[in-house]
């Protein structure tokens, strides 16, 4: 099920490739992606939050938007709940007055659609022996939706070239990374394997009209690579849901019938499309647990223009100011973008926004303000850090 403000939608139609040239916007784009880490513990918590006003740490968020003022914005783990109009609220209660000297914000469009996370599979997943629960859902969660995604624009999106992989089974990608016990035997059963979905969340293809101009968002949050066991099954899932964009793309128009999105249409994205890849890819380059290689096999594509680096001055600060693991770290930690334990995790660089490489960055950031900048209380909004990037169409 998805969730539009249809009154809004601009078909792909009404864009003639005359307009497209003539119509360029003058000012770069602002994308973003941010963890909000507001995956409630009861199903409908989310719902009340946003209907009341006041929670402290969606204030937090919505002064941070406030800040920054993407244009378009994918949030992670923000509760999907079908029965609600979540970004209206939102806005309403949230963002349309200004916070702490800010102005208030709109987004008259926004995406949000059903998840694996807390949806039932009725199979053994996590090979307890049982099923039932958060760890056999199609995506770990305790109810549906919990983890959602949300995304807002300032931009037309194009409806009807919405597409959704929540059900792409895993088995279906080339070279899928099936899971092997330590004897070398499969992890899932045949039949499991079969239905497993590769999404923990979903993967989105959203289309936006930028003043006349077609940009892509390709939003996902990958499972986090751990609390799993010597099969690894959530550190090659890790791998694989990053790849997909991958695969995705190297599809390109080719006829690809194993290639199907959630409505049946198959194939991939046009390689002369402009994408931004953009959200939690719970990998680290160098440092933490995902699987060797899992954000190399983007980082380093040539069709990934990969020249903008997200940097704060607030990660390099806490990094030092919190030692621990952060020492062992290989990664610069001015890249980092989570702040986690740092006895057992440190930060992390996870959250990214990775553009085509037809598309230029003009300026990129984590939004991370050191002590004494404006904004540094805001920090405790999220474990994760909002990402941001300015692009020229």
């Amino acid at each position: 099920m998805y969730r539009f403000i249809p009154l809004f939608f601009v078909c792909a139609a009404t864009a003639s490739p005359a307009l497209a040239q003539s119509q360029t916007p003058a000012q770069p784009v602002r994308v973003a992606t941010f963890n909000i880490a507001m995956g409630f513990d009861r199903q409908g918590e989310m719902a009340e939050a946003l209907e009341a006003g006041g929670h402290p740490r969606l204030l937090q968020v919505a002064e941070t938007l406030q800040r920054v003022r993407p244009d378009i914005v994918l949030l992670n783990e923000f509760d999907y709940d079908p029965d609600v109009d979540a970004a209206a609220l939102l806005m309403q209660n949230y963002l349309a007055d200004g916070l702490n000297g800010q102005d208030g914000i709109s987004y008259p469009w926004h995406f949000s659609a059903t998840v694996n996370t807390g949806e039932d599979s009725g199979l053994d997943l996590d090979g307890d022996g049982k099923t039932g629960g958060p760890g056999d859902a199609w995506g770990f969660g305790h109810f549906p939706g919990q983890y959602g995604m949300l995304v807002l624009s300032r931009y037309p999106l194009l409806e009807d070239r919405t597409r959704t992989f929540q059900q792409f089974p895993w088995s279906a990608l080339p070279g899928a990374r099936q899971p092997l016990n330590p004897d070398g035997s499969a992890f899932y059963p045949p039949e499991t394997w079969q239905q497993l979905r590769l999404s923990s969340k979903s993967h989105w293809d959203l289309v936006f009209n930028i003043d006349g101009q077609q940009l892509h968002l390709l939003a996902h949050h990958p499972t986090p690579p751990v609390f799993d066991g010597p099969e690894n099954r959530n550190g090659l899932r890790n791998y694989d849901e990053n790849r997909f964009w991958k695969t995705y793309y190297e599809a390109g128009s080719k006829d690809t019938p194993w290639l199907l999105d959630d409505t049946g249409r198959s194939g991939g994205i046009a390689q002369d499309a402009r994408f931004v890849i953009a959200g939690d890819f719970n990998a680290d380059p160098l440092d933490g647990d995902s699987v060797p290689g899992a954000m190399d096999q983007l980082l380093d594509a040539a069709w990934i223009n990969n020249s903008c680096l997200p940097a704060s001055s607030g990660a390099a600060e806490a990094s030092r100011l919190q030692g621990g693991l952060n020492e062992e770290h290989s990664g610069n930690p001015a890249l980092d973008t989570s702040d986690f334990n740092d006895r057992y995790t440190g930060n992390l660089r996870l959250d990214y926004l990775l553009p085509s490489a037809n598309l230029q960055p003009v300026d990129c950031g984590v939004f991370w303000p050191a002590q004494g900048e404006p904004g540094h209380q805001l920090t405790g909004a999220s474990d994760h850090r909002l990402v941001w990037i300015d692009l020229q169409l």
